[in-house]
C-alpha cells in the first residue's frame, strides 16, 4: 500500500532531523521579489532544518549559485530584472542536478508554457507539508539527476523591459545582453553576444510591470 501524503512528509522529516544530528544540513535557495514572502519562507524551512539562502531576482541568484551550490531551489517566477522562468532554464542547463520548484500566484493550477521546473505549486493553494514531501521526494532522487539529458535547445520565456528590450542571459557563459523587438513571433532565436551560443527565447511583448503593495 503507497504511503500517505502524510506520512511520506513524516518520512522527509525524520531524514532532515537524522541529517541534522549528523551535522549536514540540506541548502535551499529561496527566489522571490517580495521581502515579506523571502522572510516567511526562510523562517518555515530554518524551522524544518534547513540552511536557506535567498536571492530577490534571478540575477541576485546566479551570484549565490557561484558561490555555494544549493541541494533545491524554491523560485517565484514573474520578477524584475531576471524573472524565475529565464532563471529556471538557466539552472537546468548548467546545473541540471538540482531540483528546482516553481511558486506562482498568476496562473491556474497548471505550469505555464516555457516553464522548466521538476514541480509547480499555485501561491495560496498548497500546504507546507506538501511543499516539503515534493522537496523531500526531489533531494531524493537529485543524485541521479546529472544522468539526465539537458535540452539543447530549452526555450526561455523573457518579458519586455520598460525600454522596449528583452534582457537575456545565456545559459552557456551566463552573461546578460539586450536584444531589440524588431522579430516577429512569440519563439525566436538569437546568438549570444559573447561565446556566440544560439538560444531560444518565448518573447512575452508585454512590457513587465508587477505592481507592489507598497507603490
Amino acid at each position: 500500500m503507497k504511503p500517505t501524503i502524510d506520512e511520506r512528509a513524516s518520512s522527509g522529516n525524520a531524514t532532515l532531523q537524522n541529517n541534522r544530528h549528523a551535522g549536514f544540513k540540506f541548502r535551499v535557495l529561496v527566489v522571490d521579489d517580495e521581502p515579506s514572502v523571502l522572510k516567511t519562507a526562510a523562517a518555515l524551512l530554518f524551522s524544518r532544518g534547513y540552511e536557506v539562502l535567498t536571492a530577490a531576482d534571478g540575477f541576485e541568484a546566479l551570484v549565490q549559485l557561484r558561490q555555494s551550490l544549493p541541494d533545491a531551489i524554491i523560485s517565484d517566477l514573474n520578477m524584475r530584472n531576471m524573472s524565475g522562468f529565464e532563471l529556471l532554464s538557466v539552472i537546468r542547463r548548467r546545473f541540471p542536478h538540482i531540483p528546482v520548484i516553481a511558486i506562482s500566484g498568476d496562473y491556474d493550477g497548471a505550469a505555464p508554457q516555457g516553464l522548466i521546473c521538476d514541480a509547480f505549486f499555485t501561491k495560496g493553494h498548497y500546504t507546507p507539508e506538501a511543499l516539503f514531501t515534493r522537496m523531500a521526494e526531489l533531494m531524493e532522487q537529485s543524485p541521479i539527476r546529472p544522468n539526465m539529458s539537458k535540452p539543447d535547445k530549452a526555450p526561455v520565456w523573457i518579458p519586455k523591459n520598460d525600454a522596449g528590450y528583452f534582457i537575456i542571459t545565456c545559459t552557456e557563459c551566463l552573461r546578460s545582453f539586450s536584444v531589440p523587438d524588431d522579430v516577429e513571433g512569440e519563439v525566436r532565436e538569437t546568438d549570444c553576444v559573447f561565446c556566440d551560443s544560439k538560444l531560444l527565447y518565448l518573447a512575452d511583448v508585454h512590457k513587465l510591470r508587477k505592481p507592489r503593495k507598497h507603490e
